[in-house]
């Protein structure tokens, strides 16, 4: 949460190399009847996060996505994550484990 109002966050760390991974664009999106919404964007931080999605947003029920650009370069270019929230009165993190040949994501806390 920021500022005690429910948000979706993320942690993006590089796994291989064991360090935080700054400088990722995360998208969010909403989804809906017309497909999806961009509802905010953000670029990890040195720590390879980001601390609100919604960019100062109300967290509603429903579903949503979150596209990670990753290395141009490097196997995986992009990834997108798919979420439900039913509970719109709690935060939800959402960290990324980066490997080279792999890629993890869990709900945190």
């Amino acid at each position: 949460m920021t500022d005690g109002r429910p948000t979706i966050s993320t942690h993006v760390l590089d796994t291989a190399a064991g360090v935080p991974r700054p400088g990722i664009t995360v998208r969010l999106l909403r989804e809906g009847a017309a497909g999806g919404a961009v509802i905010g964007e953000g670029v990890t931080d040195q720590d390879g996060r980001i601390h609100d999605l919604l960019g100062g947003g109300t967290l509603e029920p429903g579903r949503y996505r979150l596209e990670y650009d990753l290395d141009a370069d490097g196997f995986f270019t992009a990834l997108s994550v798919d979420l439900r929230i039913e509970d719109a009165t709690r935060g939800y993190h959402v960290p990324l484990l980066l490997a080279p040949f792999g890629l993890t994501t869990y709900r945190g806390s």
